[in-house]
């Protein structure tokens, strides 16, 4: 029953945002707040479901503020999180898109929530396949996280999924203190609902970079 309400929801803010949420900060709290149920808490058909209607939405956003940094990072971050639900590779073309939004940002405001467009490309470039499949590229992914660490060094998502990075990486050390960092951020009272889970995502990491801190 909640997922079917959700859905409803969905398709209803899809349809309307642009009449209802006629501000900018608002629309983006609505698509924040909808990216954390769908990312955390639907699954199979029903989060696919969620990410289609979601994308529609953002892209929307980005049609309604098309020089605002913001819209094209959300836009980005939902294809990138639509990509990695699907899986495979009939998700890359979602990636490509998602990479090519969160770049538009860059050209527009590097700067802009706190460097997130950064962070969430060089996710792309971490969790693509590389050559000749995909633009998977862990060199650039790193030097992405750090140009992101420089606007906001002591940001949750920035920290974490650096510290995930590290980690696939091997590198244990700095992994734990990237998520370190992230879990001290706390929990944004803006983003109450995405913090809590991303703040469990820390401390299940953080279990295991210790095992392998301890080998």
């Amino acid at each position: 029953m909640y997922k079917l309400t959700f859905a409803v929801y969905l398709i209803l803010t899809s349809v309307f945002s642009s009449v209802v949420f006629a501000d900018e900060a608002q629309e983006l709290a609505i698509i924040q707040k909808q990216w954390a149920v769908a990312n955390y808490e639907l699954e199979d058909k029903a989060q696919l479901d969620a990410f289609t209607k979601l994308s529609e939405q953002s892209a929307l956003f980005v049609k309604n503020y098309p020089n605002s940094a913001q819209t094209h990072i959300w836009h980005g971050i939902v294809l990138a999180s639509f990509a990695g639900a699907k899986g495979g590779l009939g998700a890359l073309g979602l990636a490509k898109e998602a990479k090519a939004s969160l770049e538009q940002a860059l050209e527009i405001d590097g700067t802009s929530l706190g460097g997130s467009a950064y962070a969430s490309l060089a996710t792309l470039y971490s969790k693509v396949p590389g050559w000749p499949i995909g633009f998977g590229d862990d060199d650039k992914a790193a030097k992405l996280f750090k140009q992101g660490l420089a606007f906001n060094l002591e940001g949750i998502d920035t920290n974490y999924l650096y510290g995930e990075y590290l980690y696939d990486e091997g590198d244990y050390k700095e992994a734990k203190a990237r998520l370190l960092v992230a879990q001290a951020a706390g929990i944004r009272e803006t983003r109450p609902k995405a913090d809590e889970y991303r703040q469990q995502a820390i401390s299940q990491l953080l279990v295991k970079v210790e095992k392998k801190l301890k080998r």
